[in-house]
């Protein structure tokens, strides 16, 4: 299989992959990569917002990430940038995610092609189980999110919490993973 899956793209034959966190449908075909043709249907449900359908997005850990090397990753300032993919990659995955999450709203500057489970929490850069089109807009949206980030990697890398009930906290639901991890 291709190393560039997409999430739920109704043309190509299923299969199930497991990344660490849940098994999750993936169909071998991603918009504007050359490995796919772009679905046209919504496949995905807004249902979740403002998390992501985890059907579609279950979220995907960076194995170069764990509690014993987050002093050389993620508590590095920068670090994230040397893993952050280019937009050359991300913005065909968020054109096909607007897609199949039925936005009506598919202006490609009204969301970020967000990291469900952060870069910053040693999300897996890449993986398209991982990335999806998080709406600007709304009272929570990316950009209250990322604040939540932040907060959460800094009680990380204070070792105020675990690396382990940090990623479980943001997966669950990032809205309330500062209140569970009793961060503020």
């Amino acid at each position: 299989m291709s190393r560039l899956v997409r999430r739920v793209c109704l043309t190509a034959a299923a299969v199930t992959v497991t990344a660490g966190l849940i098994a999750a449908p993936v169909y071998a075909a991603t918009a504007g990569t050359g490995v796919g043709p772009l679905s046209t249907a919504a496949s995905c449900s807004q249902a979740y917002l403002p998390l992501p359908d985890p059907a579609c997005t279950p979220g995907a850990k960076n194995s170069d990430v764990t509690q014993s090397t987050i002093g050389s990753t993620i508590c590095v300032s920068g670090w994230t940038a040397t893993i952050r993919p280019s937009t050359t990659y991300t913005n065909g995955l968020k054109k096909q995610g607007i897609i199949d999450y039925g936005y009506t709203d598919t202006s490609m500057s009204d969301y970020e092609e967000d990291h469900f489970l952060p870069l910053e929490l040693g999300g897996a850069p890449k993986d398209p189980r991982n990335l999806w089109p998080e709406p600007h807009s709304g009272d929570e949206n990316s950009y209250s999110k990322d604040s939540v980030e932040n907060a959460v990697k800094k009680a990380v890398c204070a070792h105020q919490v675990t690396l382990a009930a940090a990623q479980a906290a943001m997966l669950d639901d990032w809205t309330t993973a500062k209140a569970v991890l009793g961060i503020g």
